[in-house]
């Protein structure tokens, strides 16, 4: 079957438009028509019909056509009831006339979407020259470039090859073709052309690469971003690498270095410009992938106490198959501590010749020595990472080889062993930062005070657990076992006890003491008391392992857990998975050192937070992410599928990680027979209340399968991801990367803006202050900690009024330039200065500093359809000078009733004892006073990070401005201002971060 021909070039789009096709055309008034839209053959104009207009009535000049929008960007999609129905990557645009009125289609499928774009685009910058190039697409430099190749292999310099060499030599250019599809293309391509032979000519051979290696979405974004030429040069990428991809302080020579690197033509490297096979091998280099190359390196606080982090740990390290018959192997050990694992287990026995050995208790066919796994550890240890090893050790052995023990781990680790006795003037455990390149030992202690060789401890760890629940008593008391005071000595820092409950840990648990507890004990609590789990595993350490159930060793998901602070949460790594998958994904963060900080509101002594909350969490601020999914590349079939053809039909799910109310799945539909380039274009949006916690999993499955569905996946933390066009390198279901296997999307991230739910009305209904969330603070029933309290209501409605209307202001701008709320600010002016060009190309509007701040000055006549825009644009200055003016007066005094407050906080208990409050009255005034400093806490940092927001847009706004040439012309003075002005926001800002702000 011959392949459906894809999209390569500009003229393939004016083909397709000239053929027509059927849109829908939206009205004002919510009425929706389907109609049939052709492209003139003299290319001049778009027509429609039926109509009850005349013939001539019904079109639309091309000359007329101001821009063509991509997505739901005019007033009659955003206020059309259907809207929500309409797919924002189906629907588009053509906003034509002085007055800038706008037709609103909407197509079949995202991809005719994008080829009605592109040719118009195209024909609106080429309407002022003669179309040549529709005829002459084969003197494009790619063609230049093709031919080259071609010669260069054809050694007898006939023009024709075998067609053995021409699929050898596109194997070379792409290997990810699959040979059967190449022969296929030149089959097709010959049979057009009713030739018999099989030898390739020079121009079978270009048309054959073109439509093999033309990946349509990556053609329609290089048109869309060159402005319709079909090559970018140094300036174009530039603005794409600023404008969408996020990256700061590029360079015109940084633009030509990445296109000397990825061009493939000699002509292209000389001249500056990047073709589509350039720009599609940048898009899929590692410079772009998804995950940010920031997070690669350690960029958190490693100076907080221990249980301030997360800790990449692994339950019963030795097995690497089920629990029960399972043999103990080193290789655990050597994959957990290649995978930065910081915590590990070593259950140790008795063995023969006065020898200790680890081994499965339920199968001691292959233990390992002791000796030989401690050897390991000591030189693996900080392999992947520099920071603490926590060895927990469930010791089994008598006490004579208990000192065996003690001599190997203190002859093989040496002075990495950390057995310094904690200090009890400290309040918290000692940070990873000063425990680097130590080994730390969890585990029993003798009673302190006893001068003794040995005693007998309480064995109430996991095998404890599990004799007592396999036996017929399970309240019996935990058995003792002997522990001779050298192990005894070993264990500093770790020590392990036993949980009884929460008021008994905050009164008599010592900060160096740490409790395990078993899957169905810690979700118990976890569901019962998540306020005080979260404010237990503030100062001390927390143990989570499986069930004892779980004897195939599948995994609990540790999302469960680490949503209530738990720092320790030991996977079975032998066991792949979606469990895996996120504990993987999770540690990648931080420099994949092992060690990831907790989220401030559940580490600051005094703050509230329970990981069931329904909404927004108090001081955090809530984001959308919104993601695109694009198109996949060379899936392979699932593994364990049943004999079937090598056909899929994929789809992709993505799932959000994080606490409770941000979890959700939503998934694209189904591309039938296509593993080599599905194309999905689908737009998906994700209200995450708590960013820090949140993870995104990518999982490509195939809807055809018999036996297995799973193709790929990859995960990562919400804080790690990169804007823009990225390629996602997918994973295995054991967690490998698969070479040329990827999914293409587009990331944005975005604050929630006017409060409510992310908005798809129109501005009026949305700026109304009624509809306005504030977060609100609770009356703790003590009068003098209230009256303080209340004086921090106005300044806290302040603060959100100043931060909601300039996120308002900025939106507006966005709409009424006709992009999204996904657009950056630079992208408003490269837009605002393409429509502000008088006839003469000067243009109607100049850059004017006023105290440091851009407006805009109209130099002449503005149409009323800019002076809207312009009257935004203001607003939106205007917003920003408020806060940027303000923030700090207002910053104050939130901070000033925190700190009154706070002044409370130790006298608590007593305030309340004499307002008569006791019992549960009590622990619910407390809670709501850590609800209130979490809240002023919360909202002074957002206040904080809003002013610094604002002065970057302004400088954002100002360079964007003098880029686009629209500083005064003629005018070197004016430039010369503007650009002190922007050295005064640049000392405005740092000076306000070493101050106050």
């Amino acid at each position: 079957m011959p392949s459906e021909k894809k999209i390569s070039s500009a003229s393939d789009c004016i083909s397709f438009m000239q053929a027509g096709c059927e849109l829908k055309k939206v009205r004002p008034n919510s009425r929706i028509y389907n109609r049939f839209f052709t492209l003139d053959p003299d290319l001049q104009a778009l027509r429609w019909e039926p109509s009850k207009k005349d013939l001539d009535k019904a079109k639309l000049d091309i000359s007329a056509i101001k821009e063509i929008r991509l997505g739901k960007n005019t007033e009659t999609f955003r206020n059309n009831g259907l809207a929500d129905q309409i797919s924002e990557d189906c629907a588009l645009s053509v906003i034509h006339g002085e007055n800038y009125e706008s037709l609103d289609l909407v197509a079949n499928s995202a991809d005719v979407a994008n080829i009605w774009v592109s040719g118009l685009r195209y024909l609106v910058s080429r309407s002022k020259q003669p179309l040549d190039l529709m005829e002459n697409s084969h003197n494009t430099p790619r063609f230049a470039w093709l031919k080259a190749v071609f010669e260069a292999a054809d050694v007898d310099g006939n023009g024709i090859m075998l067609e053995d060499t021409a699929v050898e030599l596109i194997k070379k250019l792409n290997p990810t073709l699959k040979e059967s599809k190449i022969r296929l293309k030149f089959k097709e391509i010959q049979k057009s052309k009713e030739k018999l032979t099989t030898r390739v000519t020079k121009e079978e051979f270009c048309e054959a690469f073109s439509e093999l290696c033309t990946r349509p979405e990556v053609y329609f974004l290089l048109v869309q971003i060159s402005k319709n030429k079909e090559y970018l040069d140094a300036n174009d990428l530039m603005l794409f690498l600023e404008a969408e991809q996020g990256v700061t302080h590029i360079t015109e020579e940084m633009c030509l270095d990445i296109i000397r690197r990825y061009e493939l033509s000699e002509e292209g490297r000389l001249k500056g410009f990047l073709a589509i096979d350039g720009f599609t091998q940048y898009l899929l280099s590692s410079e772009c992938d998804i995950f940010d190359p920031e997070h690669k390196k350690i960029v958190q606080d490693m100076t907080q106490p221990l249980s301030h982090y997360y800790i990449n740990a692994s339950h019963n390290t030795y097995l690497i198959e089920d629990q029960l018959r399972g043999p103990a192997d080193i290789n655990g050990y050597v994959r957990a501590l290649k995978m930065s694992c910081r915590s590990i287990e070593l259950d140790v026995c008795d063995g023969p010749d006065n020898e200790p050995i680890i081994c499965n208790r339920n199968n001691m066919t292959s233990p390992l020595a002791f000796r030989n796994v401690v050897e390991v550890i000591n030189k693996l240890a900080f392999f992947a990472s520099e920071y603490p090893l926590i060895l927990c050790l469930g010791n089994h052995c008598s006490v004579q080889q208990q000192k065996v023990v003690v001599q190997h781990m203190k002859r093989i680790f040496g002075n990495k062993l950390y057995t310094e006795a904690p200090l009890s003037s400290e309040a918290y455990l000692p940070s990873p930062e000063k425990l680097k390149m130590k080994i730390i030992v969890k585990g029993k202690k003798l009673p302190c005070g006893q001068d003794v060789l040995e005693g007998e401890v309480t064995d109430e760890d996991e095998e404890a657990e599990i004799s007592r629940r396999l036996s017929e008593d399970f309240s019996r008391e935990p058995k003792l076992i002997w522990l001779c005071k050298e192990l005894s000595d070993l264990v500093s820092l770790c020590k392990s006890i036993q949980y009884k409950d929460f008021e008994t840990s905050m009164k008599s648990q010592n900060y160096w003491e740490m409790c395990s507890f078993s899957e169905a004990e810690a979700s118990r609590i976890a569901n019962e008391y998540p306020e005080d789990f979260v404010n237990y595993n503030k100062k001390f350490l927390s143990r989570v392992y499986p069930s004892a159930m779980r004897i195939d060793s599948s995994n609990l998901n540790p999302q469960d857990f680490w949503n209530c602070g738990c720092q320790i949460v030991a996977m079975n790594y032998q066991t792949p998975g979606p469990m895996m998958d996120l504990h993987t994904g999770w540690f990648l963060q931080n420099g994949g050192c092992g060690y990831v900080l907790r989220p401030s509101v559940m580490r600051d002594e005094v703050s509230y937070f329970s990981a069931n909350t329904k909404g927004i969490v108090p001081g955090v601020s809530p984001q959308v992410l919104h993601v695109k999914i694009i198109s996949g590349q060379n899936f392979p079939k699932p593994k364990g599928a049943c004999a079937k053809g090598d056909v899929i039909d994929p789809y992709v799910c993505i799932e959000i990680h994080g606490i409770p109310a941000d979890c959700t799945e939503q998934r694209t539909k189904t591309v039938q027979q296509n593993s080599d380039n599905p194309i999905f274009d689908e737009s998906f949006e994700f209200q995450i209340n708590l960013p820090e916690l949140a993870m995104i999993r990518f999982v490509v499955l195939d809807d055809d399968y018999i036996g297995d569905e799973f193709i790929g996946q990859y995960t990562i933390p919400l804080e790690c991801l990169q804007p823009g066009y990225r390629h996602i390198p997918l994973r295995s279901f054991v967690g490998d990367i698969m070479e040329h296997v990827t999914l293409f999307v587009h990331i944005a991230i975005t604050n929630r803006s006017g409060g409510g739910k992310a908005q798809k009305r129109s501005l009026s209904v949305r700026i109304g202050k009624k509809a306005r969330e504030y977060t609100m603070l609770r009356n703790t029933g003590l009068k003098i900690i209230d009256d303080i309290f209340k004086l921090a209501v106005h300044p806290l409605r302040e603060a959100t009024d100043m931060r909601e209307n300039m996120q308002n202001a900025m939106v507006s701008v966005k709409e009424l330039c006709g992009l999204p709320p996904i657009a950056s600010l630079k992208q408003c002016i490269l837009t605002l200065s393409s429509r502000l060009v008088s006839s003469d190309n000067a243009p109607s509007v100049a850059l004017c500093m006023k105290d440091t701040f851009p407006y805009l000055e109209p130099l002449g006549t503005v149409p009323d359809v800019q002076k809207k825009v312009l009257a935004a644009y203001d607003l939106m200055i205007q917003e920003s000078r408020v806060l940027i003016e303000t923030a700090d007066t207002t910053h104050d005094k939130i901070v000033q009733c925190q700190k009154a407050g706070m002044e409370f906080h130790e006298e608590l208990h007593n305030l309340g004892t004499k307002e008569g409050l006791k019992g549960r009255k009590l622990s619910k005034a407390i809670e709501s006073f850590a609800w209130n400093i979490t809240v002023l806490k919360g909202q002074g940092d957002l206040l904080k990070n809003a002013k610094n927001e604002a002065l970057e847009n302004m400088k954002q706004i100002q360079l964007a401005c003098l880029s686009c040439g629209l500083s005064k012309a003629g005018s070197g003075q004016a430039d010369a201002k503007a650009k002190r002005c922007l050295e005064a926001i640049q000392e405005k800002d740092t000076g306000d971060e070493n101050g106050r702000l």
